[in-house]
């Protein structure tokens, strides 16, 4: 007695049939791929992250100043070119990723006057270190504080000012 398989009575697919089946998965797979884009989406998740960073560090600024009276920390008090926070003592002036982060080479450090009480470390950029951030803080004549991510991707601008 011969038992049937699949179709007909001969039973069973045929190579080419197999081919066009595994072709047309391969074809739905790239599509898929293509239309997720993985690359788009771990820049705009690191951007997010940027963009969290930036706020929460300008919020712990002044958090600092309405608890000190209108005062900004020490490193910030004077009206201020656009400087890189972290612990480096040189080498700030651009990031790791090389993109500029301000005119001056000594880094801010920001963590004596906010760490622990407004903010409990620094942030640092997704592909940053504690020694350069990727962030930066400026204070205008004004005494307007701009915090700016400074490797922000896909031509995006992360920065806040008040």
């Amino acid at each position: 007695m011969k038992k049937n398989f699949g179709k007909g009575i001969g039973g069973g697919f045929t190579l080419i049939e197999l081919l066009i089946v595994i072709a047309i998965i391969a074809i739905l797979a790239a599509v898929v791929f293509v239309a997720l884009n993985p690359v788009q989406r771990f820049q705009d998740a690191r951007n997010t992250t940027r963009s969290s960073a930036v706020s929460e560090t300008l919020t712990a600024i002044h958090l600092f100043v309405v608890d000190e009276d209108g005062v900004l920390p020490t490193v910030l008090a004077a009206p201020t070119a656009e400087t890189q926070l972290g612990t480096a003592a040189a080498g700030c002036a651009t990031t790791a990723e090389g993109n500029a982060c301000g005119a001056v080479d000594a880094c801010i450090d920001l963590t004596g006057d906010l760490g622990g009480t407004y903010i409990n470390s620094i942030p640092v950029d997704p592909q940053g270190s504690a020694a350069e951030t990727g962030y930066s803080v400026e204070v205008n004549a004004n005494g307007i504080v701009t915090v700016r991510a400074c490797d922000a991707e896909g031509g995006a601008t992360i920065e806040v000012s008040r």
